[in-house]
C-alpha cells in the first residue's frame, strides 16, 4: 500500500500507537514508539533518533539517524489491548544525508539481493526456527513447559504446549504470516512452526516478526520462549534450517533441470558448491554466538560435516525428498543456522557465497550418501570431508580470512560484528564454570 493507504487502514483499524522497528548488528529490535497522529509526518520525513545509542551504529559526533517506514510491512500487534491497540512498520536506517545507512542489516540483505538482480537472479528463503517453552517462575527456570509430552511430532489433546502454539499460529496469521505447519520437536519444550516461502527480505522480516511474536504469546500464558540454540545439555538444540532457490524475475526456478543429479541445474550445483566453500566463515554469521557451538556437535542431528546429500541429515546441505523432480520445489536446505542469528546478515553471507560459486564455476564434491557421524577420521579424509568450526573462536578466525564473506557484510559491518563477537569469546574463555569445579577442584 501506498502512504496515503496506509494512513486510510491505520485509522479503520483504530491503532493508537506505532513502533518503527529495526535491529542493531547483532539482530536485537530495536523500535521507536509513535502516536498514531506522529504517522503522517513520519511517512514524509523519517523518525529521528540517537543513532550513537545503537551498537555499531555511530559515534557520538555522527548521532543523528533517522528511520524510514516501509509501508508494506504494517502490521497489527494482535496481542496488544483494544485501548492502546499497536502496530508496527519495519524501517530501513538512513544517515542525515539521506543514503541509506552502511551498517544497517536490512540494508546490508537488500544490497546483496541487488547484487543477484544484477546476475538476473532472485533468491527466496524459508527459514524454519526451532524454540524452547519454559516455565516462568521469575527466576530463570530451565524446566520444559508441563505437560508437554516431548516427542518428535507428538500430540496429545491435554498437550499445554498445543494450546499455546495454537495462539502463536493465530497471532501470526493475524499478522499477515502464511503458517505452513507447526509441530513438536525432538526434546520436551521444543516446537517448530513454519512459514511459507517468499524472497529474502520478506523473509528476514517475517524471521524477526516471528521471534518477538512467539516470545509474545508464551508471555500470555505464563511462559517464556528462547531462542537459545543449545538451552539444555544432553538433547537437541534449536536449529534455523534455511531452504533455499534462486528464481528468474518471471518466477522461474532455476534450481530445476530434470535431467540433473537429484533434479537440480547446474546453476543450484554451483550455488551449493559456494555455499561449502565458504562454510567456515559463514558459521560466524548463521551461528554467531558461544552457546551456537554447543549444538554444532555430533549425535543430535546437528550439522557438522562440511558435505551435502540427498535426505541425509548428518550432511550441511541436503535436498529434501519433497524437493526432488518437482519443478516447483526445488532448492536446497542449509542447515547449519541457528535461531541466534541476524536473519538480515545470515541470509545476506548465504547468498553472496552462493553467488561467488556461480561466478566462479565452483562445483561441489559428490554426494555423501552414507550417515557420516558414523564416519572414522579415516573416512573422513578419503571423502575429503571438514567439519565446520568447533568454537566460535574458530568460526571468526575464519570469517577474518573470508574475503567474499566480509565483502557481503561490507566493512562497516564486519569489523563491529568482529569486535563484538571477539570480546563475546574472550569473555567466556576465562570463565571458570561449574563443570571445571566439580571435575578438578578436589582431584587437582
Amino acid at each position: 500500500m501506498d502512504k496515503e493507504q496506509l494512513l486510510e487502514q491505520v485509522k479503520a483499524d483504530g491503532v493508537v500507537l506505532v513502533s518503527m522497528q529495526f535491529t542493531d548488528i547483532m539482530g536485537v529490535i530495536k523500535s521507536v514508539t509513535i502516536p498514531v497522529g506522529r504517522l503522517a509526518g513520519a511517512l514524509e520525513e523519517g523518525v529521528w533518533f540517537d543513532g550513537s545509542s545503537i551498537q555499531g551504529f555511530a559515534r557520538i559526533q555522527e548521532a543523528d539517524m533517522f528511520l524510514v517506514p516501509d509501508p508494506s510491512t504494517y502490521r497489527v500487534l494482535p496481542w496488544s489491548s483494544q485501548d492502546r491497540l499497536r502496530a508496527r512498520i519495519v524501517c530501513g536506517v538512513h544517515g542525515p544525508d539521506g543514503e541509506p545507512f552502511k551498517g544497517g542489516p536490512r540494508a546490508v540483505l537488500k544490497r546483496a539481493v541487488a547484487r543477484a538482480a544484477e546476475m538476473g537472479l532472485v533468491y527466496h528463503c524459508g527459514p524454519e526456527l526451532e524454540f524452547f517453552l519454559f516455565n516462568d517462575d521469575g527466576r530463570g527456570a530451565t524446566q520444559p513447559v508441563p505437560n508437554d509430552v516431548g516427542g518428535y511430532f507428538d500430540f496429545s489433546p491435554r498437550d499445554t504446549a498445543q494450546v499455546v502454539r495454537s495462539d502463536i499460529v493465530k497471532a501470526l496469521e493475524a499478522m499477515g504470516m502464511e503458517v505452513e505447519a507447526s509441530h513438536h520437536e525432538v526434546a520436551a519444550g521444543q516446537h517448530e512452526i513454519d512459514f511459507a516461502y517468499s524472497d529474502a527480505v520478506t523473509a528476514a522480516d517475517h524471521s524477526v516478526s516471528f521471534k518477538y511474536t512467539v516470545k509474545a504469546i508464551a508471555a500470555t500464558h505464563d511462559l517464556f520462549a528462547t531462542f537459545m540454540p543449545k538451552p539444555i545439555f544432553g538433547v537437541s538444540g534449536s536449529g534455523m534450517h534455511v531452504h533455499q532457490s534462486l528464481s528468474s524475475p518471471t518466477g522461474e526456478n532455476l534450481f530445476y533441470d530434470p535431467q540433473g543429479l537429484f533434479g537440480l541445474s547446474e546453476m543450484a550445483l554451483q550455488f551449493i558448491a559456494g555455499q561449502l566453500q565458504h562454510a567456515s566463515a559463514l558459521a560466524a554469521v548463521v551461528a554467531p554466538t558461544v552457546n551456537s557451538y554447543k549444538r554444532l556437535v555430533p549425535g543430535y542431528e546437528a550439522p557438522v560435516y562440511v558435505c551435502w546429500a540427498q535426505v541425509n541429515r548428518s550432511a550441511m546441505i541436503r535436498i529434501p525428498r519433497s524437493a526432488l523432480g518437482r519443478e516447483d520445489s526445488a532448492r536446497a536446505e542449509l542447515r547449519c543456522p541457528d535461531p541466534s542469528c541476524n536473519p538480515y546478515l545470515a541470509f545476506a553471507v548465504m547468498l553472496e557465497a552462493g553467488l561467488d560459486g556461480i561466478r566462479n564455476g565452483l562445483m561441489p564434491p559428490p554426494p555423501v550418501t552414507d550417515d557420516v557421524y558414523a564416519y572414522s577420521p579415516a573416512e573422513m579424509a578419503e571423502h575429503n570431508i571438514t567439519t565446520l568450526p568447533g568454537t566460535l573462536g574458530d568460526a571468526l578466525a575464519a570469517l577474518e580470512a573470508d574475503k567474499v564473506i566480509r565483502g557481503a557484510l561490507g566493512e562497516h559491518v564486519y569489523e563491529v560484528f568482529h569486535r563484538a563477537k571477539s570480546a563475546e569469546w574472550d569473555e567466556y574463555r576465562i570463565q571458570v564454570t561449574d563443570w571445571e569445579r566439580e571435575r578438578y577442584l578436589e582431584m587437582l
